[in-house]
């Protein structure tokens, strides 16, 4: 295990290096608790780092694309910044109008988090959100624990428990490019879902939930992430690409099951997503395009890279027909995302 810290405008910023038995790597940040590299081997045998990361470390304080990064208090969106919890409405920061997205400018992906315990197989970080904290209810702990295995599969489970009832959703917000660099239009990607989430124009659910067959977002047969996304498809239109919600087909939720597969022919890379969680948000990367240079030094360009974001509903606390995202004293919130890296 290699640790590094590094000085910032907002504290220490502290980098962490799991190595394998095959020396495969995975670095980690306390800023966000994010993924900040994973390097396995392509089938040749050459090193690629799968993990989307930015040349400088301070690159992802309040980054735009959260990239690799824990958002939360709630990830992804919240109409109008605003849900009603038994009988009181709350109010928190709209930083994507009309909506709250991922937990707010200050939300947990733009916190440092503390590291518990590190090792070359897990480490496990910290972070307590007071109450009030983004106008979200209830003092909550949350934890945030990595592990790396010797068969190149990277295991996340975040936990959360508060003291009053609140409002929690919490993904990993990596972007995954299986060659390393470029487009991933040619990622070959499948999903166990069946249906979506229908939203507006501003990409903020419905309530609606819909079939995925006959439209560009059925996923469940394999095919390239290219294939579809300019289609004359009004959803694909609203968000430039696919930034949607899928509906994950196996219900039972105490135990982890594979929902998505994502592989490149040219690298011969392949990477499994395994979860407890009821959602997989599809992400391409659509407005990477303006974020902080590639650790290489290069300028991203959309569809550079892959979020599958396996978590609760968005929206859920304004919306009766979803899986209630409600924590309560007492209660423990667990999710779960394995990441297995595989060659063809």
């Amino acid at each position: 295990m290699k640790k590094e810290s590094f000085n910032s405008p907002i504290g220490e910023i502290v980098l962490i290096t799991m190595t394998n038995a095959n020396g495969a790597t995975v670095t980690l940040s306390n800023l966000g608790a994010g993924i900040i590299s994973v390097i396995v081997p392509d089938r040749n045998g050459n090193p690629v780092d799968v993990a989307l990361g930015y040349k400088n470390v301070t690159d992802y304080i309040q980054d735009g694309p959260n990239c690799g990064k824990t958002p939360g208090r709630f990830a992804n969106r919240i109409a109008n910044g605003r849900f009603t919890l038994n009988g009181k409405t709350y109010s928190l920061p709209v930083n994507l109008e009309p909506n709250h997205l991922h937990g707010g400018n200050e939300g947990f992906a733009n916190k440092l988090w503390t590291v518990e315990s590190a090792s070359d197989r897990q480490v496990v970080f910290s972070l307590i959100s007071p109450d009030g904290d983004m106008g979200y209810p209830g003092t909550v702990h949350a934890t945030a624990t990595y592990r790396w295995s010797d068969l190149n599969t990277l295991e996340v489970t975040y936990t959360a428990v508060t003291d009053k009832p609140t409002v929690v959703n919490l993904t990993n917000h990596a972007y995954w490019n299986l060659n390393g660099e470029g487009t991933i239009l040619n990622h070959i990607l499948q999903i166990n879902a069946s249906e979506y989430l229908v939203t507006d124009k501003n990409l903020t659910p419905t309530g609606e939930i819909t079939d995925v067959e006959g439209t560009p977002l059925d996923f469940i047969t394999p095919k390239p992430i290219g294939k579809d996304i300019k289609s004359d498809f009004a959803p694909l239109k609203y968000a430039n690409g696919y930034d949607h919600c899928f509906v994950l087909d196996y219900t039972n939720r105490d135990f982890l099951q594979t929902e998505a597969s994502l592989t490149s022919d040219k690298s011969g890379i392949t990477m499994e997503v395994s979860t407890n969680a009821p959602a997989l948000m599809l992400y391409t990367g659509n407005w990477l395009k303006g974020a902080p240079a590639s650790r290489t030094g290069k300028a991203f360009q959309a569809y550079d890279g892959v979020a599958l974001e396996c978590q609760s509903y968005p929206d859920a606390p304004n919306h009766g027909n979803f899986p209630s995202t409600v924590l309560n004293p007492g209660e423990t919130y667990v999710n779960t995302i394995v990441f297995s890296f595989s060659t063809i």
